[in-house]
């Protein structure tokens, strides 16, 4: 069962100490350990980290990304609509 989470939550998950989360669409994933692997470098998800990251995350990636990775990286949902 996945878990719910508001934006105020994964705000709080902004950095290495304490979890860093983002949202891509509704669904909201935990790159805390993936954030030294991302091919972009970490800089990119330290940034938004904590934030609603869509907009980036569509911009750079394709679906594909979301099926190799998605799976293990995803923690839950958001509750609330997130805005783009």
């Amino acid at each position: 069962m996945s878990k719910t989470f508001t934006k105020d939550d994964v705000a709080k998950k902004n950095s290495p100490d304490n979890g860093m989360y983002i949202i891509v669409d509704t669904s909201v994933y935990d790159v805390t350990k993936f954030v030294d692997e991302h091919p972009g470098g970490s800089k990119i998800l330290k940034r938004v980290a904590g934030k609603d990251a869509t907009k980036q995350f569509w911009k750079y990636h394709n679906e594909s990304v979301l099926k190799k990775y998605g799976s293990s990286l995803k923690v839950g949902e958001v509750g609330e609509k997130a805005k783009l």
